[in-house]
């Protein structure tokens, strides 16, 4: 099959093109055909040799990349959810050797969910580790209640414009920060308020957060810290890691953490759920074909992705 494989990490030309053998199938995983790749900024970072470099870094070959949608062709003896034929999706194997980034794809069955009909593989696989990401840092790692108001960082990227449809789902008040011409933007996804980061200071506009999603790191954490009630939540997800965040936040009476998404079905289909319902979209802000993963990669590194990038399969 055609897969793009990491000898060695570096700049998106390191990505090299080949012919690898179609994966075996264990008991409880099924092979997918791939038909659309979400890109993120923890693909990048780990072909830079960063990220979740380190867990993989001694796989051969190494294929990075974990967001998939696609059709199962084949089923383990042990797999009970899924047959040959279903359009699936889903974040395989994270933060572990997720191989996504070829023809066919073995991924367990408790990392997938059924795609919905009324949603593209495009849309699909851009629904994967940024919405999942969002959804555990709201239902698991922290818990945003109604009522409260959240801080959202970022809030027209990857993570962000998801966590800005899902947090107001869960009916919190939506602070979202972005740049002016994401202003428009952040609003429709639902928030209730916008700055502009690159012209206001958070303090001047807001000052009782019960909970800040920071997908940026350094010193917008101490930033975010200002603007947290006692006893509130700040959570820093690891593309902006700090690893002082716990200590920092307990020194201003805030629950701090970092934590990194993992791969687990059941919180696939409440994602799927959300999406047959119309209660979050995805926004993919361009396709790029598989041969052009290169490109997708460095347009993914400018920092400037509007919702999500995709790439379709072979």
């Amino acid at each position: 099959m055609k897969a793009i494989v990491l000898e060695n990490p570096g700049a998106a030309g390191q990505l090299e093109y080949r012919e690898v053998a179609v994966p075996t199938i264990s008991e409880n995983e099924v092979l997918v055909r791939v038909k659309a790749i979400s890109i993120n900024p923890v693909d990048a970072k780990t072909r830079s040799g960063h990220g979740v470099y380190g867990r993989i870094k001694d796989q051969s070959p190494l294929i990075i990349g974990w967001d998939i949608a696609g059709i199962v062709t084949g089923t383990g003896p042990g797999v009970t959810r899924f047959k040959a034929g279903d359009e699936v999706f889903g974040m395989v194997n994270f933060p572990g050797h997720g191989q996504a980034y070829a023809e066919f794809a073995a991924a367990p069955e408790s990392h997938l969910a059924l795609k919905p009909a009324n949603i593209s593989f495009e849309q699909a696989a851009a629904s994967t580790l940024a919405a999942l990401t969002a959804w555990q840092a709201f239902t698991k790692q922290g818990k945003l209640e109604k009522g409260q108001k959240v801080l959202i960082h970022a809030a027209a990227g990857g993570v962000g414009h998801f966590a800005v449809q899902l947090a107001r789902y869960l009916g919190a008040y939506v602070v979202g920060t972005s740049s002016a011409a994401n202003r428009d933007f952040v609003i429709t996804l639902g928030a209730d308020a916008h700055i502009d980061y690159t012209r206001q200071d958070l303090k001047d506009v807001i000052q009782d957060a019960d909970f800040v999603l920071d997908t940026i790191g350094g010193d917008n954490i101490d930033r975010s810290l200002d603007v947290v009630k006692p006893g509130g939540t700040l959570i820093s997800i690891p593309s902006g890691l700090n690893e002082h965040v716990t200590e920092k936040a307990k020194a201003k009476g805030v629950n701090g953490f970092f934590f990194l998404v993992s791969s687990n079905g059941e919180d696939m289909e409440q994602v799927a759920r959300l999406l047959e319902e119309g209660i979050i979209r995805p926004y993919v802000s361009r396709i790029y074909e598989f041969d052009e993963m290169k490109a997708a990669h460095e347009h993914q590194e400018t920092g400037r992705v509007r919702g999500k990038l995709v790439v379709r399969g072979v």
